[in-house]
């Protein structure tokens, strides 16, 4: 079975391994986990029935339900689907290849407007200001940002402040920070379904969530009953942060 087996089948073991463990990664942020499990495993029942034990008559009926599941697959990850393909064409598998062929230095980065974020998510926590932050990442947010009022300002704490200010009109909504800009406030985020989010948190937590589910986006939210400061990234919550913690989230790659 194996005198055949050369570096071309063995490339493409990995590649077949790297595709699925990273559309684990993306199933695993929507919390369809357990659906993208139970699909590796019939396509592997599937395999061993018409491939390996060559069963003819088990082998069809298993052939006709992959070809009716290829449609139902695209239907239930139609999410996923667009986010994979989104993020290969993103900046940043270009950056990853750039640096392989490209070494070059590392540069220092101006953090004085994560310093500003930073300041500001601390005085909103001491007050017990409610605030939710997105900060862009590769993917763009367009779509998001046309759901509130266009800013465009340089950032400042005293800004971030006044914008989620209870007073405020625009405090109830998203801020959109893309580079050094606040790029738009009072954005409408989408809502995470997913049903391990604590139940003491709201609908701001939720949103966070929401957005970094469909995008790469970064997520900060500070909580308006607890002034704790809560950081979100790739589907995930971490609770509670300190302002040290949150600069080096931010700042991760």
């Amino acid at each position: 079975m194996f005198e055949h087996f050369g570096i071309k089948d063995l490339i493409d073991i990995l590649l077949v391994a790297a595709l699925l463990y990273y559309l684990f990664k993306m199933v695993k942020i929507s919390g369809m986990r357990p659906l993208f499990l139970g699909v590796v495993i019939f396509m592997i029942i599937w395999v061993l029935v018409s491939q390996v034990f060559d069963m003819v008559v088990l082998g069809s009926i298993l052939d006709q339900f992959v070809n009716i599941g290829l449609i139902l697959l695209v239907i239930l990850f139609q999410d996923e689907i667009r986010r994979f393909l989104m993020s290969l064409g993103s900046k940043k598998g270009w950056k990853f290849v750039a640096k392989l062929f490209v070494p070059g230095d590392k540069q220092q980065k101006d953090t004085t407007h994560i310093t500003s974020i930073i300041l500001a998510c601390m005085n909103m926590s001491k007050a017990k200001v409610g605030a939710l932050i997105v900060i862009q990442g590769d993917l763009q947010l367009s779509l998001y940002e046309q759901t509130g009022e266009i800013i465009n300002a340089d950032i400042s704490s005293r800004l971030i402040e006044n914008i989620f200010f209870k007073n405020s009109p625009l405090h109830d909504g998203a801020m959109i920070v893309i580079g050094k800009k606040i790029k738009a406030a009072g954005c409408i985020l989408p809502i995470s379904q997913n049903p391990n989010i604590p139940k003491n948190m709201g609908l701001r937590h939720r949103a966070g969530l929401g957005i970094t589910q469909e995008t790469d986006a970064k997520v900060i939210v500070v909580s308006e009953e607890t002034g704790k400061i809560t950081f979100a990234q790739e589907g995930r919550l971490k609770i509670n942060v300190s302002p040290e913690e949150l600069q080096q989230l931010i700042l991760a790659e």
